[in-house]
C-alpha cells in the first residue's frame, strides 16, 4: 500500500486536538508520522470532519443483534428484561442470528469502530467475529441466581469460555452480569477466577435495581417470580455497595451504564478500588438509557470526581443503532458544557487502553488505530455519524 497523507477540519490524536493544517502519515495502517503545519506535504488528501483514531465499542452484546425493533422501548430495565427472556425463549434460528450480527459488524465497521468489548452468553457469533475485522475482548456473562445452581451455570460459562478460546479468541474471561442477577456465591467464585483480568458488570441502569438492595423489594420481584428464584438484594445498601466489595483481586472493572450511580456511590467505589489494586472504568452506553428508561448518566459528576470513562452501544435490543458517533452526539447535546475532547477521549484512548489494546485509540507515530471520520454539519456542530476512513491494521 502507497502512502497516504491525511488533513481534516479538525484533528483529534486521542488525547487532545491537533493544531489546525497537521498532516498523518499512514502506510498499511500504521502512522509514519504526524506533520505539524510548518511541514506540511505539497500533496495530501483534505477530508471534511474530524480525523481521529478509529473508535472503541467497549459494551455491546453482539449475539442479540436478531432483537432490533423487537423490544418496546421504555417501561424501564424491568419490563425490558422480561422482554428479553420472553423473545430468548422464542427459539430464534441460528441462520438469523448469525445474519443479524453480521450485519450488526459492518455497520459498526463503517461507522468508525475498530475494536469491540462484547458480551458473551453462548457460541454462536464466534465466526462471525473471526471475520470481522475488528478487535474483539470477549467478556462470557455468568447469569446464576442461587448459590445451589452455581455448579451447572458455571459449566455452562466454562463451555462458552473454552468454545472462544479454541476459535483463537484468546481475551475471554468470565464475568457477571448484574448484582440483581448472580449470586452471593458466585460472586465469590467470580472474584477467585478473575484475579488481574479484566471484567464487566452492568450497574445501576435502574432505580429499581438501587431499591432492590436498599429495601429488598421493587419492581425486580416481577422478574424473580418468572425466573422462579428468591429475590436477591435487601442488604441496606445501594447496589454498588452491595457488591463492589465481593472484588479483592486487582482486577480492572467495566461499570456499565451508571445511570442511577450517586456521588456517594463513585467515592465509596474509589475507596475500595484504592484499598484493593483494582481499576475501575465507568462505561456510558446513553442510547440503551434513553431507550430503557429515558435518562441520562451522570457523565459531568463521573469526570468531576476523576473517573476513566468510555463508551458503549449495548445491543440492538436496546437502542436504535450500534454507533459511538451517536452516543458522543447524545452525551454533547445532554451536556453541552462540557469539552468535546473528554467525549473524544472516551471513545478512542480511554476505551482502548481500559481493554488492552495498546496500538488502537491514539494517533502516533508507530500505532495502527485505523482512522475514523466524525462528521460535523456546516456549523461546525456533531452530525451523529461517521465514517471508516482507514481500517486497517
Amino acid at each position: 500500500m502507497a502512502v497516504k497523507m491525511y488533513r481534516a477540519s479538525r484533528m483529534f490524536d486521542g488525547q487532545q486536538f491537533l493544531p489546525e493544517g497537521t498532516t498523518v502519515v499512514v502506510k498499511n495502517g500504521t502512522i509514519l508520522d504526524l506533520l505539524a503545519p510548518e511541514n506540511a506535504p505539497e500533496e495530501f488528501e483534505m477530508l471534511s470532519g474530524i480525523l481521529m483514531p478509529g473508535m472503541v465499542n467497549a459494551h455491546c452484546h453482539l449475539e442479540l443483534s436478531h432483537f432490533k425493533n423487537q423490544i418496546n422501548e421504555g417501561g424501564g430495565l424491568v419490563h425490558f428484561l422480561l422482554q428479553v427472556v420472553a423473545k430468548r425463549k422464542e427459539g430464534w434460528p441460528l441462520e438469523i442470528i448469525t445474519e443479524r450480527a453480521k450485519q450488526a459488524v459492518a455497520e459498526m465497521r463503517a461507522a468508525g469502530i475498530v475494536a469491540v468489548g462484547d458480551i458473551c452468553n453462548t457460541t454462536d457469533v464466534i465466526g462471525i467475529k473471526k471475520e470481522s475485522g475488528l478487535q474483539w475482548r470477549n467478556f462470557v456473562e455468568v447469569l446464576n441466581f442461587s448459590d445451589a445452581t452455581l455448579e451447572p451455570r458455571w459449566a455452562h460459562n466454562r463451555a462458552v469460555l473454552e468454545g472462544h478460546l479454541a476459535a483463537g479468541l484468546a481475551a475471554s474471561i468470565l464475568t457477571p452480569h448484574a448484582p440483581y442477577s448472580v449470586s452471593p456465591a458466585t460472586f465469590t467464585a467470580l472474584n477467585e477466577a478473575s484475579e488481574g483480568a479484566i471484567i464487566s458488570v452492568h450497574n445501576q441502569e435502574t432505580p429499581a435495581e438501587n431499591e432492590l438492595f436498599e429495601s429488598g423489594g421493587g419492581d425486580f420481584l416481577q422478574l424473580y417470580q418468572l425466573t422462579q428464584t428468591q429475590p436477591l438484594g435487601g442488604t441496606g445498601k445501594s447496589s454498588l455497595q452491595s457488591w463492589l466489595p465481593y472484588f479483592t483481586k486487582g482486577q480492572t472493572i467495566v461499570l456499565v451504564h451508571n445511570t442511577f450511580t450517586k456521588l456517594e456511590d463513585i467515592q465509596f467505589a474509589q475507596a475500595h478500588a484504592r484499598q484493593y489494586g483494582l481499576k475501575l472504568v465507568w462505561c456510558l452506553c446513553p442510547g440503551a438509557n434513553k431507550y430503557i428508561e429515558d435518562a441520562v448518566p451522570p457523565l459531568p459528576l463521573l469526570l468531576e470526581e476523576g473517573c476513566t470513562v468510555v463508551l458503549g452501544t449495548d445491543s440492538y435490543s436496546s437502542n436504535w443503532q450500534l454507533s459511538i458517533a451517536s452516543e458522543i452526539k447524545l452525551l454533547a447535546e445532554a451536556y453541552p458544557q462540557l469539552p468535546l475532547e473528554s467525549l473524544l477521549q472516551a471513545a478512542t484512548v480511554n476505551g482502548a487502553r481500559a481493554l488492552g489494546w495498546t496500538q488502537l485509540g491514539r494517533l502516533e507515530k508507530g500505532a495502527a488505530p485505523g482512522l475514523a471520520l466524525l462528521g460535523l454539519d456546516t456549523a461546525g456542530k456533531l452530525t451523529g455519524q461517521a465514517r471508516a476512513h482507514l481500517t486497517g491494521f
